[in-house]
């Protein structure tokens, strides 16, 4: 059986960024996990108690997800509004899903609070970045599920070879 692969949704064209916007990646692949059934989607922050629109979020400080996850670090509404338990939330409802559906992987959208996996803004709202990664990505990876930035299909891709490679190996030994 091929392993699933949770997804964000605003990836697969659903509207539900903060801006009510998706971030639609256009890939062969994906159409193809698409058809097999392996895609699982979620918006974590949909997940967590939020509309679309709602107002945009960056974890302050410029500290990272596990550090919000540790009870250290808030996220913070443009408006000043501590929007942690909403975050850490969607985190939970989306480490549930990955868990109930056997997800070992994760697609998910760069620089969010909740998704980035190489890069968040730094809580300033003023477009800068820095190495880090978000609320849902720091808690899959606590429980052992590789996260993808959406530019790194292809290196899902490889990786999925050689998970399913080495599934292969462990059926056939005795």
């Amino acid at each position: 059986m091929l392993p699933k692969i949770l997804v964000s949704a605003c990836l697969l064209g659903s509207p539900v960024r903060y801006n009510g916007s998706a971030k639609t990646v256009a890939h062969a692949l994906l159409d193809q996990w698409q058809r097999e059934g392996r895609l699982v989607p979620v918006c974590p922050e949909v997940a967590g108690g939020f509309g679309v629109p709602r107002p945009p979020a960056e974890i302050a400080a410029a500290a990272c997800g596990a550090a919000v996850l540790a009870g250290t670090a808030r996220v913070i509404d443009v408006r000043g509004m501590d929007v942690t338990s909403h975050f850490v939330d969607g985190a939970q409802a989306a480490l549930e899903l990955a868990l109930a559906h056997d997800c070992r992987f994760a697609l998910l959208t760069d620089a969010s609070p909740s998704c980035g996996s190489h890069a968040i803004y730094d809580g300033s709202f003023a477009g800068r970045k820095h190495a880090g990664a978000g609320v849902t990505t720091a808690l899959l990876r606590q429980h052992g599920i590789e996260v993808f930035a959406e530019t790194e299909i292809d290196a899902l891709e490889a990786r999925l070879a050689r998970f399913n490679a080495q599934a292969r190996v462990s059926r056939t030994r005795p």
